[in-house]
């Protein structure tokens, strides 16, 4: 039996808001049948990466992500600033391990990360 990658889910307190951030920064939509409490962006076309899940829950983020997605871009200076504009905030911006990336969080303070594909 082989694995993939079937969901990337996001625990929120707002799932409209996040999910809209999330389909700004990805290009994709929000899937039809959303509601406040759970909204999802499919893959396009279906089986070429994960589907976006957001679910409401009661309790808040109270500490650093433990998983978190890592995003690549050709120019990914550039897409730090288009997804700043989007309402992310940039938190730090790392060397390590022959590597760059800029660590970001989205509107409700999950982190991610941006870096050259």
């Amino acid at each position: 039996m082989t694995l993939q990658l079937g969901n990337v889910c996001f625990d929120c307190d707002q799932p409209e808001a996040v999910a809209t951030f999330w389909s700004e920064a990805l290009g994709l939509a929000i899937d039809d049948g959303a509601s406040p409490g759970f909204c999802s962006i499919s893959a396009t076309p279906r089986g070429s990466g994960p589907n976006w899940f957001f679910a409401q829950v009661p309790e808040g983020k109270t500490s650093k992500n433990r998983v978190h997605v890592d995003l690549v871009a050709d120019d990914a200076s550039a897409e730090v600033q288009r997804l700043v504009g989007l309402g992310a905030t940039v938190i730090a911006t790392k060397d390590e391990w022959g590597h760059s990336w800029t660590v970001l969080a989205d509107v409700e303070g999950n982190e991610f990360c941006v870096s050259k594909g």
